[in-house]
């Protein structure tokens, strides 16, 4: 349904609220040519309407020679930031900054978070961002879950549909995502709601099967079809089925990098208003699937960069994978049974 211009203002007054923006502070919103006009405007009379001091910056597109697809994160290569040394001094000098644009896996974006800018990126529909508005409850459930990984040395991921993965930990950090920036140089994204963090290095083993029903993100597609990877030392070696492996593997392939094959982050969803189904009710440029990385019990993993967890594998081909109907396991104890948060997942 449409969302008025009340509710979203509203909403993203209650997100800059947790944010602890104050008054007098510096904000700049970060737009691009496919920033929602109803999004922008609500984002400005909110931070306005709390005192901050507010800029724009609008920056160009790239990447269109290169991308299969419209969809921001479907190639992480250069950014509208990449060299652009007037634009990240703008907003290293910002308090906060709210990305309408889409920047992610980019240098750019490190350096700018390592100077205490706190960036919140917000590029779903209106509606999808006034459903999914975030809580303090989010935060502690997926900061509680976060502390049960962290603690642990060892994920494991079966399934009915055959998947059966290793995942040794310790390497890499946790990160949790809530939906809003509590902390100075933090990064989140509105919606959202799941712990995650990334296997050791060439750690992973096993087998992952994506079964009928589970999606396949840029793509945005339900598979009607299963796919079943091997993964060798922290690589998928083998890409295995019928018409959605198939693509799969060509849209991998177009890359030209086999580090885009490697086990990327993984961990599980825990935000309950964002559902497995509302993929199915957009278009593919509507949106970029949040409902679908975040609803609560998938089994959410990746391919590609680790840069974001301060590793050095840094690849344009990156592919969110949520998976159900999975048991996830912290050093053999159950955080998610068959799709179901358990209370040590968080439930």
């Amino acid at each position: 349904m449409p969302v008025s211009d009340y509710q979203l203002v509203e909403a993203w007054k209650q997100v800059l609220k947790l944010s602890n923006l104050e008054a007098g502070q510096s904000v700049t919103i970060l737009t691009s040519s496919a920033t929602h006009p109803q999004t922008l405007s609500a984002a400005m009379i909110a931070t306005q309407s709390l005192g901050a001091v507010v800029n724009r910056l609008d920056l160009p597109p790239v990447n269109a020679e290169k991308a299969l697809s419209r969809d921001p994160l479907a190639y992480l290569g250069t950014t509208p930031l990449t060299g652009n040394r007037p634009a990240i001094a703008a907003l290293k000098e910002s308090d906060l900054v709210l990305d309408l644009m889409t920047l992610l896996f980019s240098p750019e974006q490190h350096e700018i978070l390592k100077s205490g800018t706190k960036i919140l990126l917000a590029v779903e529909p209106p509606e999808i961002l006034v459903r999914t508005v975030p809580t303090e409850a989010d935060r502690a459930r997926v900061k509680a879950a976060a502390a049960r990984i962290g603690a642990a040395k060892e994920m494991s991921v079966v399934s009915e549909a055959g998947t059966d993965l290793r995942c040794p930990l310790g390497q890499f950090p946790v990160i949790s995502e809530y939906g809003f920036v509590d902390e100075p140089g933090r990064w989140d994204h509105w919606p959202s709601g799941f712990a995650l963090t990334f296997p050791d290095e060439g750690g992973a083993n096993g087998r992952i099967v994506i079964d009928v029903g589970d999606i396949l993100l840029p793509q945005k597609s339900y598979t009607t079809s299963r796919i079943a990877l091997t993964v060798e030392n922290g690589y998928a070696t083998r890409i295995e089925g019928g018409v959605d492996a198939a693509l799969l593997r060509d849209y991998m392939a177009s890359f030209n990098d086999p580090e885009g094959y490697a086990i990327s982050h993984i961990g599980w969803g825990l935000q309950p208003r964002c559902h497995w189904s509302a993929l199915s009710l957009y278009d593919r440029e509507q949106t970029i699937g949040m409902d679908a990385r975040a609803f609560e019990g998938n089994f959410l993993f990746s391919l590609g960069p680790n840069n974001e967890a301060g590793g050095s594998r840094t690849t344009a081909c990156h592919i969110d994978i949520p998976l159900r109907n999975c048991t996830v396991r912290l050093d053999g104890e159950d955080m998610v049974r068959n799709g179901k948060v358990l209370d040590g997942g968080v439930k």
